[in-house]
């Protein structure tokens, strides 16, 4: 079979968003984009999706043991929070006078700052 080599173009979250979760275990909650996935078409959050994952010892320097870690969430049960308005908003796009791209709210229309 044929891999899916697409590569999904994820605009709207970055890096260093504080995001809300829609939809999952951690409905409600809300967490800082880590890092994103984008052949995956995922995302990483601190606190999110945490999952245990079994670890073979691998010899005396590392030893063995159940550790936790954040598993990826789908950009899909995701939204961005406003910094302005504070509450989770769509976000939509704007070109200023300088020609850039900017991402805003629209529910409130403020600039959302491009994280990191």
């Amino acid at each position: 079979m044929a891999q899916n080599t697409k590569k999904i173009t994820i605009k709207k979250i970055k890096k260093g968003d504080k995001v809300y979760i829609r939809s999952g275990k951690d409905r409600g909650q809300q967490g800082e984009v880590k890092k994103i996935i984008r052949s995956k078409g995922k995302v990483i959050v601190a606190g999110i999706n945490k999952v245990k994952k079994h670890i073979k010892a691998q010899g005396k320097d590392k030893p063995g043991g159940i550790i936790e870690r954040e598993a990826p969430v789908a950009i899909s049960k995701l939204m961005v929070i406003c910094p302005t308005c504070k509450k989770p908003a769509r976000v939509g796009f704007q070109i200023d006078s300088q020609k850039k791209k900017q991402r805003i709210c629209k529910k409130c229309k403020g600039l959302i700052d491009g994280g990191k």
